[in-house]
Formats: structure tokens, C-alpha cells, sequence
């Protein structure tokens, strides 16, 4: 009983990492409209989060703030060779961002942005099929990033940043307990800090050509977490409780983009994200309890990327409209795709709108989000005794961004 237990706490502890599959891009409602094909703009202040050598090409004291509204919609049919369809629980996120710069001279431009890189989650009902896997998973994390930009000549500009991070988890799920009545459930909350770093480059070799690449390393977070399982009353002294710990790094991400500028009126842009997801090979949990053994599970996750493309076209002198698309490849193999974490590759379409009134500018955003049907038939994610979580997983995510920005 405590080694299935600990088990459970293991399976959900896992989840820490899969945080990155939880990974947000839309931090700016501009860069969002147009596909997230921002590398080789960024001349707002979400350059923070996209490419902060972009920083220098905006003047005097510039703030924006706004956040993105993420409504998932998922479903299972299974466990194989069973079609029945279970539906996670609707939910909203809500991940904000904040971004500050300030031109201290006409080549140096500094800048702070605050955002939520890894903030969702899943819901599944109490009594679903694959409670015995997930019921709940929340993640937040908050990314505090200095930044300082500075322009080497007219046509070439550096930038680079620091993240403080901080992440908060919670995580749910039920553990079957037979030959004893009823079920055990698990809990585990945690939350962890780390640091990382933030650099990039923006030059334009032509008059309406630009070219920009950006890094956003990787940041270790140390988590501290604290088990809860209740049971039975009889049971109830043999279930796993204390904390726990771990370490989880995230994957580096190599950005490079393009823009060109077709007419005066006109802006197309395309990049590529490259995302080191192959150094997840494996899970290590240590339970701070001597009781409960330390396990390592492997994961072997392989790198992945996102196409985008977005263009921008000006309507009238202030008002813009945009419009984009977008390909993520997802790094998880089918063998451990499981309730937590149920993604595929993805196909997104955007339109946006800005509208400027004197120093205030507007933006807002959709994005559709299709996320490819995908069917398990080689699961190692097991939900009762050695019986495999094969099925087919559905899911539609709808998202909406609005910032605001002023300019001193």
C-alpha cells in the first residue's frame, strides 16, 4: 500500500515538469494578432518577453499591461476498447503581463517586465474513468525580468535580461485502495523559485527588412512540496504524508525571426521557436520522509519548434489590423502522454486589432487553437492495476488578449 502510494505521489509530482507543456507565448496582444511572429519586430515594450534587443526602438517612458483570457475544451473517448467520452471541467486562465522601458540616452534603454511564462492547468470530474491518474492540476509561475537594451549602431541592437522565477503548483488525484473499501485521495502543493537569463539581437541590414533571434534559457527551480493522502481510517497511519523534493529545469528556447516591411501599410513577418525539450529524460523525487524511497521515473521527451507567420496591415493612421497562423509540434512521445498533460501538435489562427489615441494604444486579440485528435494505443500511464490508458484525446483551446499601453 505505501509503495503504490508513493508511486501516485511520484505520477503527480511529474507534472512539476510537465509545467512546460503548460508553456504560454501570448504576452503581448499585438505579437499575438500576428501569429506570435514578433522576433524581428518587437517595437513595444512586450520586446521584454520576445526580444529585448527591440527595447531601443522606443522613445521616452513607455509602460503596457494586459493579460490573456484561455478558455480549454477537452475530451477522452476510452479506456481503448471502450468509447465512452469524459469532459474535463471547463476553465478560464488568466496569465498577466506587465512591461515597463525607460531610454536613458539615444543608444540605452532599460526595461522590467513581469509575466506568467507557465500558468495552466487541467480539471477532470471526482469520478471520472482516469482518476486513478489525474483529477486536478494547477501551475502558476511568475517571471520578474530586468532587462537592458542597448543600440550598437543605427542598424544593429543587443539586449538582455534576468529572470527572478517563483511557481506555485497544486495537484490532485485518487488512488484505488482494494481490497479496502473506497479510495485513497492524493495531494500535493508546492512552490519553488530559480533564476535564469534572457538575451537577444535585432538588426536590419535593409531599410524594410529586419532579422532578430532571441535565447530564453533554461531556469532550475527547486520545488518544495508537502504530501497529503487520506483514506480509510484503518488505512489512515500507513498513507504517505511529509514532503517532498525536487528539481525541474525548464528547456532552453532559440527564437528567430524575419520581417519586411512589403508597402508602407503592409508588414509581414514569420519566425521559428526551437524548444530543448529532450533534456527531460527522467523524473528524480526525493521524499524527505527516510520511509519512503527516492524514485526516478524516465520521461524522454524529444526538442521540438512552432512556425509562425503574421502580418499587419494599417487601415487607417491609427488603427491597425492583424492576422496570423502558427505550427507547434509537441515534444511528448505517445507512449507517456497522459490526462495531466493531454496535448499534440497544434494549428493556431489570430486576428487582432490596435487603435492609438494620442499616447494610449489599444490591442486585442483571438486565437484559435486546434489541437490535433490524438489516439493512444501503446500507453504506459496505467489507471487500474496494469490496465493501459489507451483512447483518443480531443481538445479546442479559444483565447482572447487585450493590453494597454502608454507612452511619457
Amino acid at each position: 500500500m505505501k509503495k503504490l502510494l508513493t508511486i501516485a505521489l511520484l505520477i503527480l509530482t511529474h507534472t512539476l515538469i510537465n509545467a512546460g507543456g503548460f508553456q504560454v507565448n501570448e504576452h503581448g496582444s499585438r505579437a499575438m494578432g500576428m501569429g506570435g511572429a514578433f522576433i524581428a519586430v518587437a517595437n513595444d515594450p512586450s520586446a521584454i518577453y520576445f526580444n529585448p534587443a527591440g527595447l531601443t526602438q522606443l522613445r521616452g517612458f513607455n509602460v503596457m499591461l494586459g493579460a490573456t483570457f484561455i478558455a480549454p475544451r477537452t475530451s477522452f473517448r476510452g479506456p481503448a476498447p471502450s468509447v465512452a467520452e469524459s469532459k474535463m471541467v471547463r476553465q478560464i486562465f488568466y496569465p498577466i503581463n506587465l512591461y515597463a522601458s525607460y531610454q536613458l540616452t539615444k543608444d540605452l534603454t532599460v526595461g522590467f517586465g513581469l509575466n506568467n511564462p507557465f500558468g495552466l492547468g487541467t480539471k477532470w470530474p471526482e469520478d471520472w474513468v482516469g482518476r486513478y491518474i489525474a483529477t486536478e492540476t494547477r501551475l502558476r509561475t511568475f517571471f520578474f525580468t530586468p532587462t537592458i537594451s542597448y543600440k550598437i549602431t543605427e542598424d544593429i541592437s543587443v539586449g538582455w535580461g534576468l529572470d527572478f522565477v517563483y511557481g506555485q503548483v497544486l495537484l490532485k488525484r485518487k488512488v484505488d485502495i482494494s481490497p479496502f473499501a473506497g479510495e485513497a485521495n492524493v495531494k500535493l502543493e508546492g512552490n519553488g523559485n530559480g533564476f535564469g537569463y534572457r538575451f537577444g539581437v535585432l538588426a536590419k541590414p535593409l531599410k524594410d527588412l529586419s532579422i532578430g533571434f532571441s535565447y530564453r534559457g533554461d531556469v532550475k527551480l527547486s520545488f518544495n512540496g508537502t504530501a497529503e493522502t487520506t483514506g480509510p481510517a484503518q488505512l489512515q497511519s500507513q498513507l504517505p504524508q511529509g514532503d517532498v523534493k525536487t528539481e525541474v529545469t525548464t528547456p532552453q528556447n532559440f527564437n528567430f525571426g524575419v520581417a519586411y516591411r512589403v508597402m508602407p501599410e503592409l508588414l509581414l513577418a514569420a519566425s521559428l521557436q526551437y524548444v530543448t525539450w529532450s533534456s527531460y529524460k527522467d523524473l528524480k523525487v526525493d521524499f524527505v520522509d527516510p520511509k519512503y524511497p527516492d524514485i526516478s521515473t524516465p520521461k524522454n521527451w524529444f526538442d521540438s519548434y512552432i512556425l509562425r507567420f503574421g502580418g499587419e496591415y494599417s487601415l487607417l493612421s491609427n488603427l491597425d489590423l492583424r492576422a496570423g497562423m502558427l505550427f507547434d509540434k509537441n515534444p511528448i512521445r505517445d507512449e507517456y502522454v497522459d490526462p495531466t498533460l493531454p496535448d499534440s501538435d497544434r494549428l493556431g489562427f489570430t486576428l487582432g486589432a490596435g487603435y492609438k489615441m494620442k499616447n494610449i494604444k489599444i490591442d486585442v486579440s483571438y486565437m484559435f487553437l486546434r489541437v490535433a485528435e490524438r489516439t493512444i494505443s501503446n500507453s504506459k500511464v496505467y489507471y487500474a492495476g496494469n490496465s493501459p490508458f489507451n483512447g483518443t484525446y480531443n481538445t479546442t483551446t479559444h483565447l482572447f488578449g487585450f493590453n494597454v499601453s502608454y507612452n511619457f
